[in-house]
């Protein structure tokens, strides 16, 4: 009973969480380290109340580190920003190692067409009642990278179905 509702409680706490930190990465182009570390946290307490096995936990934590080197090389170059390096293997953690690839492939996708939207909407006039808003503007300058919160959250979503968390309902 307990492992069923601890399930269910991760798979929405997981989808909820990366949809706000997509909406969050817009609106403010960050991603907060206590979101990052929260829903870390909530892994290693929920995953094993849900009855992931410790071979799951292991190899998603180890593809997790793996990832985690790798998107702080990422950041070190100025590839992808701060959140985006920590966002991306945490990601992975509740997704498992055996979606990892399919995660970032889809994120890498989804990203590389919010990139040209993104880039093209710089070059558009702004429309003068959206001008008044902060997160507008922000969005809008040419300074700033791209929000690639954005691009993980709806490839996460996509792949929650084929995770463990699913598994444990049917």
């Amino acid at each position: 009973m307990i492992s069923t509702f601890a399930a269910w409680l991760a798979f929405f706490l997981f989808a909820g969480t990366m949809t706000y930190a997509g909406i969050r990465d817009v609106v403010t182009m960050t991603i907060s380290n206590r979101l990052v570390g929260a829903l870390a946290a909530a892994y290693a307490i929920l995953a094993p109340a849900a009855g992931v096995d410790l071979a799951t936990i292991s190899s998603s934590s180890l593809v997790a580190f793996a990832v985690l080197a790798c998107t702080f090389s990422f950041f070190a170059f100025g590839w992808i920003g701060g959140g985006d390096a920590k966002l991306l293997p945490v990601a992975v953690l509740w997704l498992g190692a055996d979606l990892a690839l399919h995660f970032v492939l889809y994120a890498s996708v989804i990203g590389a067409a919010l990139t040209l939207v993104v880039l093209q909407f710089r070059h558009a006039p702004p429309p003068i009642v959206l001008q008044r808003h902060t997160w507008f503007n922000r969005l809008h300058a040419r300074e700033p990278g791209i929000p690639y919160g954005a691009a993980m959250a709806p490839a996460a979503l996509l792949l929650l179905p084929e995770s463990h968390w699913f598994s444990a309902f049917i």
